[in-house]
């Protein structure tokens, strides 16, 4: 009597992720088909981190223009009516006392755009520090209303939970 050959077997099947066990329907989809929240998301996130330091740069230099005009009366010529505090009145060459915020508005532009497009790129090259870094300004963000409030909500949804901390560290390059 010949023995008969074993049936061939399949590969086999990949124990189901941590992020997915409580769900019951995960053994209805094959585990090619899902996709975890941090893969689908990050992407989008380093884009709109790179789109905010852009964003941030344009509403600094629109802020610095009006707060020059407002300050020296730009507006309307000399006798604008902002330009006269009492009866000293401000000349071109003084400025007014908030002339002084310049440098440190300039300074906090420049900061806060630079480490939102650090942050960007970081998450779109999937660097190890980037996921602690973008959670770090997301809290900063949430007080520049109504964008930095928009994506800083998302980026502690995208990368905050532990579960994602797991899935990016899976995915970060590491060099």
């Amino acid at each position: 009597m010949a023995a008969q050959a074993a049936p061939p077997q399949g590969p086999p099947t990949p124990p189901m992720p941590p992020a997915y066990a409580g769900y019951p329907q995960y053994p209805l989809y094959p585990p090619a088909m899902i996709v975890p929240r941090v893969q689908r998301h990050l992407q989008t996130l380093g884009i709109l981190w790179c789109v905010f330091g852009a964003y941030r740069v344009l509403s600094g230099l629109i802020g610095l223009f009006f707060l020059r005009t407002f300050a020296w009366g730009r507006f309307g010529g000399g006798d604008w009516p902002f330009n006269r505090m009492g009866n000293h009145h401000w000349g071109d060459m003084h400025g007014h006392p908030w002339m002084a915020l310049v440098p440190f508005i300039v300074a906090v532009t420049v900061v806060m755009a630079s480490l939102a497009m650090i942050a960007g790129y970081g998450l779109l090259m999937r660097k190890s520090w980037a996921r602690v870094f973008a959670i770090v300004l997301a809290v900063l963000a949430l007080f520049k209303i109504p964008f930095g409030t928009a994506l800083g909500i998302y980026t502690l949804w995208v990368l905050a939970p532990m579960a994602s901390g797991m899935e990016y560290d899976n995915i970060a390059d590491r060099s």
